[in-house]
């Protein structure tokens, strides 16, 4: 009984040691885990990119809306009956020089 309850005893800490301790036990387990967890974050990201875009091609393939806007953000585009006006940010003040007086208005 005791050769019985020893070996038993043994199996059982062999089986500990490569469940807890060898490169296939409870380690692997978990980098695989994450593993899985990064993959399904990049897929629901690649997803929604994917849907965004489906909708972009949907825009595009039934209406001139979404035609008229890409052409006017991304190539500058303007329609036929409409005036163009471009609005320049001011000129900064010229910078004085030092020794030169300024005049003075009256």
């Amino acid at each position: 009984m005791k050769w019985l309850a020893a070996a038993l005893l043994v199996c059982l800490v062999l089986l500990q040691y490569r469940l807890w301790l060898s490169s296939d036990g409870v380690s692997e387990v978990v980098r695989l885990h994450a593993a899985v967890d990064a993959q399904r974050s990049e897929n629901n990201q690649l997803s929604e990119r994917n849907r965004q875009l489906a909708a972009e091609v949907r825009d595009l393939k039934q209406g001139y809306s979404a035609l008229e806007e890409r052409a006017r953000s991304d190539l500058g585009m303007i329609g036929a009956n409409e005036t163009f006006f471009q609005v320049l940010p001011p000129a900064p003040p010229p910078a004085l020089t030092p020794g030169v007086a300024r005049s003075a208005v009256p």
